[in-house]
């Protein structure tokens, strides 16, 4: 043994410049900085002043057959006009790159940059915007299915609650009503009306930390990372439940929602059933997000992530947009 096992590196940035310069940017000056080490590492990535993003996936996260569709993904809807961060090739024609790191082999891809900056609030009309294009998105993914994972009520439900039992004990009261609110969920996704729902791939994670708006109000959308298969609706349900977890005026916030459907419905209907369905998906994905930092938390959420951060999670934002919810008409 030459070193002893970790589960999880940082990568040299300035050995990363040069290896990105030798595959891509041969006849650039190169510079690399991290941007985040999350469940991915994300840099920054500089040639002479021609700036990209280069993603490097934690061992283990995602496998190459996985990388690859979410990169099938980004072209096809490049291709159609979608503003999406989009996978770059390198000299040699070639979207995925490898690194013998420490804990095994580690994939990376560069991808383009998006323009402008991420905005926490944001006007009805960039909404409408959003939702437009959310919908633009969804009418060339219906049906459009990915080698990845399929969106469930046991994938966004059930395992991320048996997660979430190994931070939080299950005598506490917040586990009760966790499960409880999962048995209510499981009978309201038991009962929707599947024929009205469209399928196909979603992003599962767009809200304002996942697109950047720049000073002519272009909106690009980037991290696919959890993209896969399941109702499409899932996407309005996510940004949805986000617009209700930043926009804290009542009024404020029912205007700018009323704005992001009206947006979302000049390209493409929602159903009935979609509306019907949509407030408790968005509970749901609480759970799901919960899951995955209880699953990442070697070597991502172990910085703030406690059974003090998960009570008051659940009781401050899971509660309150539980009953939400319930009365939520679309």
């Amino acid at each position: 043994m030459t070193h002893f096992p970790v589960t999880s590196s940082n990568l040299s940035i300035s050995h990363l410049a040069e290896f990105l310069k030798a595959k891509y940017f041969p006849n650039a000056v190169v510079t690399c900085r991290l941007l985040k080490a999350g469940i991915s590492h994300t840099y920054l990535v500089n040639a002479s002043g021609s700036r990209h993003i280069f993603r490097i996936y934690t061992f283990g996260w995602r496998s190459e057959t996985e990388i690859n569709e979410e990169l099938r993904l980004l072209l096809h809807l490049k291709q159609n006009g979608i503003p999406v961060s989009y996978p770059v090739t390198d000299e040699e024609g070639r979207y995925i790159q490898s690194f013998n790191a420490p804990e095994g082999d580690r994939l990376g891809v560069m991808f383009s940059y998006a323009e402008g900056e991420k905005q926490l609030n944001f006007s009805p009309d960039m909404h409408f915007k959003i939702g437009a294009i959310m919908a633009q998105m969804h009418v060339l993914t219906k049906d459009f299915f990915l080698e990845r994972v399929t969106y469930t009520s046991k994938t966004i439900l059930i395992d991320p609650l048996e997660q979430i039992s190994k931070f939080l004990a299950a005598d506490a009261e917040e586990m009760a009503f966790l499960s409880d609110a999962k048995d209510f969920l499981l009978q309201e996704f038991a009962n929707a009306d599947e024929s009205q729902l469209r399928k196909g791939a979603v992003h599962l994670d767009i809200w304002f930390d996942n697109l950047n708006i720049d000073k002519h109000n272009q909106v690009t959308i980037f991290d696919f990372d959890f993209c896969g298969n399941g109702w499409l609706c899932l996407d309005l349900a996510y940004y949805i439940l986000q617009l209700h977890s930043v926009e804290k005026d009542e009024q404020e916030c029912s205007s700018k929602l009323r704005k992001f459907i009206d947006g979302y419905e000049s390209v493409t209907a929602i159903s009935r059933e979609e509306k019907r369905i949509i407030p408790m998906l968005g509970v749901s994905l609480y759970f799901f997000y919960l899951g995955i930092q209880s699953q990442r938390f070697d070597n991502f959420s172990n910085v703030f992530f406690n059974d003090v951060y998960l009570k008051r999670f659940i009781n401050i934002l899971v509660r309150k947009y539980l009953e939400t919810a319930k009365n939520m008409q679309l």
